[in-house]
């Protein structure tokens, strides 16, 4: 049995496509490539596939990783890559595939910190890098989070390890934002949401807003560019990537 390392972007109306029915398309791809896939034991087995850091539905990534086990001990097709994208939807573009040594962290223990382009719908630029310059100098960030039923309020501030102002967008800003993912991690959507409650307390601690003077902010486009892991103490991608996916977003467009 080998392992073996896909890179894939997925842009476009395909981005709406959740976790789970993300599978079930890759095992679909998989099967009609006729690549042999190692399967589970038991009374229904499925192919041995080992997802990444999952995806928020509805956000775009130039950068998804994905393991696969394949039958024998051959290297796989040098056009693998290709093979697969012919039978994936538009907007889902296999852009690398490498062996992944033996002994090999999963995605999911390896990665460590994403990097993210979003886009904070109704934010003007010089208020969103207020709220910015505002969250980066705190040294706590409280954040309740409702996990299995339960609430609990988290120090979010140290998954904050980058995050800039890029300009402005037709709906509101765009920001760059490198958040950790371990042991829990922050997503997207949180961080808007810390941002909103920096905004908000800037704005009444200058006295200058009310609730109906002060917009709506709320996430728009959101991008994952990249992921990055730890080893031998470098930072480092699963496998080499781009720095967009134009591929995939020509066949989504």
């Amino acid at each position: 049995m080998i392992r073996v390392r896909l890179r894939f972007a997925k842009v476009g109306k395909v981005r709406f496509t959740s976790h789970r029915d993300l599978a079930r398309i890759w095992e679909r791809a998989l099967r009609r490539a006729e690549i042999p896939l190692v399967y589970s034991q038991g009374f229904s087995p499925r192919p041995r596939l080992h997802f990444g850091l999952a995806l928020p539905t509805g956000a775009e990534s130039w950068a998804e990783y994905l393991d696969a086990d394949l039958v024998g001990d051959e290297p796989p097709p040098v056009d693998l890559a290709e093979r697969l994208t012919a039978m994936l939807p538009a907007g889902i573009d296999v852009t690398a595939a490498a062996l992944v040594e033996p002994g090999e962290a999963s995605l999911q223990q390896a990665v460590e910190r994403c990097d993210w382009r979003i886009e904070v719908r109704g934010a003007g630029e010089a208020a969103a890098a207020g709220a910015v310059a505002h969250v980066l100098s705190s040294a706590e960030l409280p954040l309740p989070r409702e996990r299995k039923g339960q609430v609990s309020v988290d120090d979010v501030r140290p998954y904050i390890e980058e995050l800039a102002v890029v300009g402005p967008t037709d709906a509101g800003t765009e920001l760059t934002a490198r958040l950790g993912t371990q042991p829990r991690g922050l997503r997207p959507a949180e961080l808007v949401a810390v941002l909103i409650s920096s905004h908000a307390g800037l704005a009444g601690a200058r006295g200058d807003a009310t609730a109906a003077d002060v917009p709506v902010w709320e996430p728009g486009h959101v991008i994952r560019t990249h992921q990055w892991m730890q080893r031998d103490g470098a930072r480092q991608e699963p496998l080499p990537t781009a720095t967009s996916a134009p591929h995939a977003e020509a066949r989504a467009s």
